[in-house]
């Protein structure tokens, strides 16, 4: 039997990322899930059911020990990583404020340092695994807030910022890896029932489950089968293929 193909996915506990992290097992992946709530029961309950092939690895990637540590202990279980997909992000209570209110500039920053500078830490901490993988494929989970041309918002400063800079950021990355055989994806998941805001958002409109079947769709195109994307051209899309302007 070939050898399964393996990927490391950050903001695992529960939301997209669980599902995402559901999905690859079931399609006979090697995953390794960054979990962020130690307390949080679905995590573990998924490693019951797949004992061989998930393993939890502690990740916050706010910190920038965290992420080297988080990368230290998957390179005790595998030489590479073939998928790695930057999943992990916050949205803070106090987002959508006016600018003549007063203004969370500690939430701000906080948005910044997990959803703009942690997929950032992530993927350096990685590289010496995802520069072993022949396939070589970085997935950030980014969203429409991050696109500076269709913006229509009076407010949510630091979502969106941090968003927009998540973008830029993986722009530099693509001009810099593409030419090692790096390839990418760019990801609007749209509107999901998850728990970045700490409680579950029932007003949205997909399950995470829902939305985890579009992104793997998007992220495994010419890994398990045919890609119809020019990999050497960067897009954001969103969970119907509809390419964002940035």
């Amino acid at each position: 039997m070939p050898e399964p193909l393996v990927a490391f996915v950050t903001g695992a506990d529960r939301g997209l990322g669980l599902a995402l992290c559901a999905g690859l097992l079931e399609s006979g992946w090697r995953v390794f899930a960054g979990q962020y709530l130690p307390d949080w029961p679905d995590l573990p309950h998924l490693a019951e059911q797949f004992p061989d092939q998930l393993f939890i690895i502690p990740l916050d990637v706010g910190s920038e020990e965290s992420t080297l540590a988080a990368a230290r202990a998957t390179a005790q279980h595998t030489a590479r990583v073939d998928l790695l997909i930057n999943n992990a992000g916050i949205i803070t209570p106090t987002n959508d404020i006016p600018i003549r209110q007063t203004q969370d500039f500690a939430g701000m920053q906080a948005m910044y340092n997990i959803n703009a500078l942690g997929p950032l830490r992530v993927t350096h901490a990685f590289m010496p695994l995802t520069d072993r993988s022949e396939i070589k494929r970085l997935c950030y989970v980014s969203s429409e807030a991050g696109s500076i041309h269709r913006c229509q918002r009076t407010s949510w400063f630091g979502y969106c910022m941090s968003k927009a800079a998540l973008n830029m950021a993986v722009k530099i990355l693509f001009n810099d890896l593409r030419r090692d055989g790096y390839s990418f994806r760019v990801y609007h998941p749209g509107w999901m029932r998850t728990y970045m805001s700490g409680t579950k958002n029932m007003e949205a409109d997909l399950e995470p489950e829902e939305a985890a079947r579009y992104a793997l769709k998007y992220f495994l195109s010419g890994i398990t089968g045919p890609s119809p994307y020019d990999e050497d051209q960067l897009v954001m899309r969103d969970y119907l293929g509809n390419e964002w302007p940035w």
